[in-house]
């Protein structure tokens, strides 16, 4: 059995994709490659890579496949290198450590903005 009020409504017309947004950079952002972040920062390329592998480091790849950072990636690698001597922590606890602080870090923020600040110093 059919429902008749089904057949009486009219087909909707199909709905046109909305115009496709495209955004241009006004200023190119710099990339550096491997062997300017493992000079910057004093890390060895295959240890760089595999803080890459592990999700330690922010990178992408270029179109001929070979691996580019953000400008702030010496500055990550030190601060994976302070954790790792500092407190004797493993990679994988580095990554959880990492987003720790950055969910700290994301706090402490909304709590300036909203006007009441945490009496304790930042932790890193």
């Amino acid at each position: 059995m059919s429902d008749p009020r089904a057949e009486a409504r009219p087909a909707s017309p199909p709905t046109a994709p909305g115009p496709a947004r495209v955004q241009y950079a006004i200023v190119p952002v710099p990339r550096l490659s491997l062997q300017t972040v493992a000079r910057r920062s004093g890390v060895h390329p295959d240890l760089i890579r595999r803080f890459v592998a592990l999700g330690l480091v922010e990178a992408e790849r270029d179109a001929s496949g070979r691996l580019v950072f953000e400008p702030t990636a010496p500055a990550a690698l030190a601060r994976v290198q302070r954790l790792r001597t500092g407190l004797c922590l493993n990679y994988a606890s580095i990554g959880l450590v990492l987003d720790l602080l950055d969910r700290i870090s994301m706090l402490e923020a909304a709590l300036r903005r909203a006007g009441t600040r945490s009496e304790t110093p930042p932790w890193t």
